[in-house]
């Protein structure tokens, strides 16, 4: 688990990535960039930073920064109650990005799964995502992602979040782990 000391230096390039391309934060916002190695303790390896702009009871906006190489795990997001579940479009704004989504496996994949957590890698059908394009996710499509080899920064639009109802492959995720004060 990330302790909030070395989560900072990952903030803080998470927030020069952003910057780089003309995303200009707040400081309130610079200071809630989210870096969670969802308690894997592996950031680099699987993890990722977070923005949330907006998450209210009908939408979501995000901006996701990612480090070369680096995977977000599969997962799906949930009916929850009466809301069928997260609909998401990714767009990239910077680098690549390869987004893997239920449906026929693609041959030759241009990324792989962690070697430590290949076994909870079940989707292959590879969505490449260069600066402006974008893709939907439909509700409940088990899907991960993985940088390319210059990282990449994402903006996510969906409905709303509630990223403590995902659902991953891998039993050892813990979407909302804290870091510790360490």
């Amino acid at each position: 688990m990330l302790t909030r000391r070395d989560a900072e230096p990952f903030r803080e390039q998470a927030a020069r990535k952003l910057a780089d391309i003309g995303i200009v934060l707040t400081p309130e916002e610079r200071d809630h960039i989210e870096i969670t190695d969802l308690g894997l303790g592996d950031f680099l390896t699987e993890g990722l930073a977070l923005l949330v702009y907006v998450n209210n009871g009908r939408y979501c906006a995000k901006e996701l920064v990612m480090w070369p190489g680096q995977t977000c795990p599969q997962h799906r997001h949930p009916p929850v109650g009466s809301h069928p579940g997260k609909l998401e479009t990714f767009r990239c704004r910077a680098g690549r990005v390869f987004l893997y989504v239920q449906g026929d496996s693609t041959p030759h994949l241009k990324a792989h799964p962690p070697a430590g957590s290949a076994k909870y890698y079940t989707v292959f059908r590879e969505i490449e995502l260069q600066p402006g394009h974008q893709y939907t996710i439909p509700s409940n499509t088990w899907h991960w992602f993985q940088a390319g080899p210059d990282g990449c920064v994402i903006s996510e639009f969906s409905t709303t979040s509630t990223d403590e109802h995902d659902v991953f492959t891998d039993p050892r995720i813990r979407r909302t782990a804290e870091t510790s004060d360490g």
